[in-house]
């Protein structure tokens, strides 16, 4: 089976060479400030570096706005977090126009998602149709008030936190909305040492997320993301994410399967893995490495069984050629 391209490119080379280096020092930088997860850290850059947007489903008290925080701070961008309350209204997030008395005329005044990394705390919390405002921006890149279309500054990218236990005033996420979040992760509690070294650190007078610093700026970040698309497809890995998506499809426990937008994410995930490992073209592993943090959330699953087991469980199945 040929994964790699016919012919290889030296500058891409050089590029991705550049890209592992770089990429590693922004890892270890929010590694700096979210300890122990770097496995969480690894795959929150790789979907945000892929224009994808993140669901962050945990228990509260586990680093979630931290780790967004540290990521915005590493990499130079603008950042903004909006608190989701049952009261909260669209036009507190998309902006509203407001009279101008010198001007005599409405001016838009934009709001906090005009910005490079969105922080939606407890997204759940706001009613559905504070929640659809923020769909447009995740879709389209832009807000509509009042018949006006206004485009987000790129990169814009979302990072949004639910709490899986408390359901007191909170309002079940639309299917719709599930699938445009490219990856569901999980915080999870820290190891016993590295729980040690975080009181340690965070009982100081200052955050340590303070003292983050940009290891890299808004453009080579946008670099980033041009530089995933230029990663070689091959028509058998390709073939290998419809084989993946048209077994779970055909699988009766599957309720929801994933749709075609989860297995083109896959594949711009896949892409940004690759670039990861120094390789300029996508391999069957790059697939598998996030496969049931893409998959799982967008699918209703009957019985007991847990959505990322079951991906893992279906990848065993398929095939690789």
């Amino acid at each position: 089976m040929l994964h790699a391209p016919p012919t290889r490119d030296a500058a891409l080379a050089a590029q991705i060479s550049s890209f592992r280096d770089a990429f590693a020092t922004v890892r270890k930088s929010v590694g700096q400030v979210i300890l122990g997860k770097d496995d969480v850290i690894f795959k929150c850059l790789v979907v945000l570096i892929a224009r994808g947007h993140i669901l962050l489903k945990d228990v509260p008290g586990t680093g979630k706005t931290m780790l967004a925080r540290a990521i915005a701070a590493s990499v130079a961008s603008d950042f903004r977090r909006i608190q989701f309350t049952p009261d909260l209204l669209p036009m507190d997030i998309t902006g509203t126009n407001v009279f101008d008395l010198r001007q005599k005329q409405f001016v838009f005044q934009p709001g906090p998602v005009f910005c490079n990394l969105l922080l939606a705390d407890e997204l759940n919390r706001a009613t559905p149709k504070t929640q659809s405002a923020l769909l447009e921006s995740m879709a389209e890149g832009q807000v509509t008030v009042e018949g006006i279309t206004h485009k987000l500054p790129p990169p814009f990218l979302v990072m949004a936190t639910m709490n899986p236990l408390d359901h007191d005033g909170t309002y079940v996420l639309p299917q719709a909305q599930l699938d445009r979040f490219t990856a569901q992760l999980s915080m999870g509690f820290p190891g016993p040492e590295a729980e040690m070294q975080m009181l340690d650190i965070h009982l100081g007078g200052r955050p340590p997320v303070d003292d983050v610093r940009p290891v890299i700026d808004k453009d080579t970040f946008l670099g980033w993301q041009s530089l995933a698309t230029r990663i070689f497809l091959a028509e058998e890995i390709k073939r290998y994410l419809v084989k993946i998506a048209n077994t779970i499809r055909g699988d009766s426990v599957a309720l929801a399967p994933p749709s075609p937008r989860a297995i083109l994410m896959l594949a711009r995930v896949a892409q940004v893995h690759a670039m990861t490992q120094g390789r300029d073209f996508v391999s069957p592993e790059d697939v598998r490495a996030l496969a049931p943090d893409v998959l799982a959330h967008r699918m209703i699953i009957s019985g007991d069984e847990a959505g990322t087991s079951y991906v893992s469980r279906i990848l065993e199945k398929v095939p690789l050629a």
